[in-house]
């Protein structure tokens, strides 16, 4: 990305969008963090100007807070340049306490997916008036089949999968490029301690691959890339066999 573009980085305290906002600003980028805790955050944009020179700026973010999405598009209808957003939020409470609780399960859907669509459909104007810019979204491979072990959470990122998809149909039109990013396991706080963990990539690994496949207009990839096989395969098991089995 040139130097007249800026990051708006949405869930910008997690692992993956601190590298990812880091990683934006080496290659020059300035950044918006995103997000509900502003002295963590601000923490990391003095950071990042200190090591890159680039500027970072916090902004007050809450993907539940569904009324204040319309007030952050139109504050950043000022951003000069080329605006692209990151979207790197979500929320995987275990399968067994939604399984219990309906209220963790509509929490899971609406961190994840209710809240993507909120403010991503109050930022599309914004681009597609530009006519220039890019998002990222970020799924995940458990999107791609429900399993036993997380299909509440797999089912949010299935909508999202699909809401991206028909975002790029649109804005594509106008210019501007939607690209769906498919994680594996990732060594995130998110993941920490969970059973069955294997071909875990780094947040750093897995922001570079973003910022350099955007830059060639993915659609859609998966990271690290051997998982497109690992789901191709999963996919393609017949589901009277798959139901049998505790993935």
């Amino acid at each position: 990305m040139n130097a007249a573009s800026t990051w708006l980085i949405l869930g910008a305290s997690s692992a993956i969008a601190r590298a990812f906002a880091r990683e934006a600003a080496v290659r020059g980028a300035d950044v918006l963090l995103a997000g509900r805790d502003q002295a963590d955050l601000a923490r990391t944009a003095a950071d990042i100007e200190i090591t890159t020179g680039r500027t970072a700026r916090v902004v007050v973010f809450d993907a539940l807070d569904y009324a204040s999405h319309g007030k952050l598009a139109a504050d950043l209808a000022i951003t000069p340049g080329v605006l692209n957003v990151a979207l790197l939020f979500g929320a995987m409470p275990e399968q067994q306490a939604m399984d219990v609780d309906a209220d963790v399960a509509r929490f899971c859907i609406d961190s994840t997916f209710t809240g993507a669509v909120s403010i991503l459909q109050h930022l599309a104007p914004l681009l597609e008036q530009r006519r220039a810019g890019c998002i990222i979204g970020v799924g995940s491979v458990a999107g791609d089949r429900g399993r036993l072990k997380n299909y509440v959470y797999g089912a949010a990122k299935s909508g999202l999968h699909t809401y991206l998809a028909g975002l790029r149909n649109r804005l594509g039109r106008t210019g501007v490029h939607v690209m769906t990013v498919k994680p594996g396991f990732v060594d995130t706080a998110m993941t920490f301690g969970l059973p069955g963990m294997f071909l875990v990539a780094s947040p750093e690994a897995v922001a570079r691959a973003c910022l350099s496949a955007v830059q060639k207009k993915r659609d859609v990839i998966y990271v690290p890339w051997f998982w497109f096989g690992i789901m191709t395969i999963i996919r393609a098991i017949p589901e009277r066999i798959f139901k049998r089995l505790s993935l």
